[in-house]
């Protein structure tokens, strides 16, 4: 895959940012990017839920995912002491580091050796973490850290940028409803794999392409699914629907 220029990335979130944007999509796009332009293996995103509890709302793929996952059940990981502390934390080799017994174990078993989280943070006011996984252990230099910096701040004031932006019961609406939105979108990957026998991270795929192809919500077409209200068509040569 060609490496996009920075320019263009940033463009591509502002111009998301302008209109009432897909969120899920957002943050997932977002995670992608991470990978292209930062050189990493995968990524990850933590954000606060209406209580202020760290959730995963999204990963460039489905192991980054179940690790991120754990890592939040565990209340363990270099990833929740980025958010507690809002500042970065970088591991060049989670086997070296001698903290997170049981983090270091799963990211090992996942295949990933390294992890480099940064805050999502605007001012004082810190709302998740957004992480880079490496499978070999590597630092990442300080060219590549601030452009994951200012990616995890555009996607902060994105976030943050409805008209009441002060007001954080309104960011804390907006996050709730990405994570219910997540559940929906979880059941319809479960539904996909299940019926096309593809694993989750290819139903997916399937599933994103099919809402941007309708030109729908991830969210929406995910709901259509689980209700059964919607099919979607088998891709290949078989058109039957699914």
């Amino acid at each position: 895959m060609t490496r996009p220029l920075l320019s263009d990335v940033f463009i591509e979130m502002a111009d998301t940012l302008v209109d009432d944007f897909d969120l899920i999509d957002f943050l997932h796009t977002l995670t992608e990017r991470c990978v292209q332009l930062l050189e990493v293996d995968t990524a990850g995103l933590l954000l606060t839920d209406a209580e202020g509890v760290l959730q995963v709302v999204a990963a460039s793929s489905e192991r980054t995912r179940l690790l991120e996952l754990f890592q939040v059940q565990a209340a363990e990981g270099p990833c929740l002491d980025c958010f507690r502390t809002g500042t970065a934390v970088s591991v060049d080799d989670l086997s070296r580091a001698g903290r997170w017994p049981r983090f270091t174990e799963a990211a090992a078993s996942a295949g990933f050796a390294s992890v480099h989280a940064l805050p999502m943070r605007l001012r004082t006011d810190v709302i998740g973490a957004l992480n880079l996984f490496g499978v070999a252990p590597g630092a990442l230099d300080s060219e590549r850290l601030r452009v994951g910096q200012a990616l995890a701040d555009i996607a902060t004031v994105g976030l943050m940028q409805q008209r009441a932006i002060r007001r954080r019961d309104v960011l804390s609406e907006q996050l709730q409803a990405a994570l219910n939105s997540r559940v929906l979108i979880e059941q319809a990957k479960g539904l996909l794999a299940e019926r096309l026998q593809v694993n989750v991270g290819e139903a997916f795929t399937i599933l994103r392409s099919s809402a941007r192809t309708r030109n729908r919500r991830l969210s929406d077409l995910a709901r259509a699914l689980v209700e059964g209200t919607e099919r979607l068509p088998r891709p290949g040569p078989d058109t039957r629907t699914i």
